[in-house]
C-alpha cells in the first residue's frame, strides 16, 4: 500500500491535478473567506464552511478522476493488479494519497481562523468542529469519486459521473419531496399495501429475469434487479417513509450540524460508513477486472 501511496502522491505533482485542485480550492476558499467574515467583521465562519461543500461537489472529481481510469487507458491496470499486494492496498492508498491532497487544501481553513484572531478571539472548538467535518464529508465524496473512476477509462466521463453522484448525494432531501412518494399506491388503489408489495415484487422479478436471460446473463442486471425490488417495494409498502430515508441519508443534512458547531457522533459515523462502502464497492470492481 505505501508504494501506492507514494507513487500516487507523486503523481499529483508530476501532472497539473493537484495544482489545479489546490489553487482553485484556495482561490474559492478565500473569496467565500472575505464575502462572509472578512466584509462583515465578524469571527463566525459558517458561512464559508456551508459554501464550500458546494465548492467541494465541483473540484474532488477533477481531484479523483484519474486514479483508476488512468491505469485502465494506459494499460498499467493488469500490472497493478497482478502486483504483490492486496486490492484493498490498492484501492487504500490510492484513497489515502488523494485524502492527503485534499487535507493540504482544507488547511487553508485554519489559516484563515488564525487571521480572524489578529482581531478578535474566534471559538476555536467551533473552528476545529467544522475542519472535522469538511474532512469527514470530503473523505465521503473522495471514495464516491474513486468508485466512479473504476467504472471508465475515460477521465473525463469519470469526472461527470462522480459530480452527478454527488449532486445526487448533495441533494436527498430536495429529491426525497419531489418524488412523489405514493405513485404505486395510485396506480393500484384497490390493494391493500401488502398485495400491492408483491405484485410489484413480481412485476420487477419477471422483467429482471427477462432481461437476464435475453442480454447475456450479467450479474450487473441481477444486482440492478434486486436494488429496484428494494426501492420500489419500499415504495409500495411504505411509500411515506421514503422522503425521511432520502433525508436521512442526504450528504448535506449529515454535514450542516457542523458548519454550527454541532459535533455529532452518528453523523462522523455516517460519512465513515459512506467512505468504506464505496471503497468497498472500488475494490469489487477491481476484483471483477481482475479475474475477466
Amino acid at each position: 500500500m505505501s508504494a501506492v501511496f507514494r507513487r500516487e502522491i507523486l503523481s499529483y505533482f508530476t501532472s497539473p491535478i493537484g495544482y489545479i485542485f489546490l489553487a482553485a480550492f484556495y482561490g474559492f476558499s478565500a473569496f467565500s473567506f472575505t464575502s462572509n467574515s472578512l466584509k462583515f467583521g465578524t469571527t463566525k465562519m459558517d458561512g464559508m464552511f456551508q459554501q464550500l461543500m458546494i465548492i467541494l461537489i465541483v473540484l474532488i472529481p477533477i481531484l479523483t478522476m484519474r486514479t483508476m481510469s488512468e491505469e485502465k487507458k494506459n494499460k498499467t491496470d493488469q500490472c497493478l493488479l497482478t502486483a504483490p499486494v492486496g486490492l484493498g492496498g490498492i484501492v487504500a492508498g490510492k484513497f489515502l494519497a488523494a485524502f492527503l491532497i485534499y487535507i493540504m487544501g482544507i488547511a487553508v481553513t485554519l489559516v484563515y481562523a488564525v487571521v480572524i484572531s489578529a482581531f478578535a478571539a474566534p471559538d476555536w472548538s467551533v473552528i476545529i468542529g467544522n475542519f472535522v467535518g469538511l474532512a469527514l464529508v470530503g473523505a465521503a465524496f473522495i471514495a464516491v469519486g474513486i468508485f466512479c473512476s473504476s467504472l471508465t477509462e475515460n477521465q473525463v466521463v469519470s469526472a461527470v459521473i462522480s459530480f452527478i453522484a454527488m449532486i445526487a448525494l448533495y441533494m436527498l432531501t430536495t429529491i426525497g419531496d419531489v418524488v412523489p412518494a405514493d405513485f404505486i399506491e395510485k396506480m393500484l388503489p384497490d390493494v391493500g399495501a401488502v398485495w400491492r408489495t408483491v405484485i410489484t415484487e413480481a412485476i420487477v422479478i419477471a422483467l429482471t429475469a427477462a432481461i437476464f436471460f435475453l442480454f447475456g446473463k450479467r450479474s450487473g442486471v441481477l444486482i440492478g434487479g434486486f436494488i429496484v425490488m428494494l426501492v420500489l417495494g419500499l415504495f409500495a409498502a411504505k411509500g411515506e417513509l421514503v422522503p425521511k430515508i432520502l433525508g436521512k441519508l442526504s450528504f448535506w443534512e449529515r454535514y450542516v450540524g457542523f458548519t454550527y458547531g454541532l459535533f455529532d457522533l452518528s453523523n462522523a459515523l455516517f460519512f465513515l460508513s459512506a467512505a468504506v462502502v464505496f471503497l468497498f464497492l472500488t475494490v469489487r470492481v477491481l476484483e471483477k477486472r481482475r479475474w475477466a
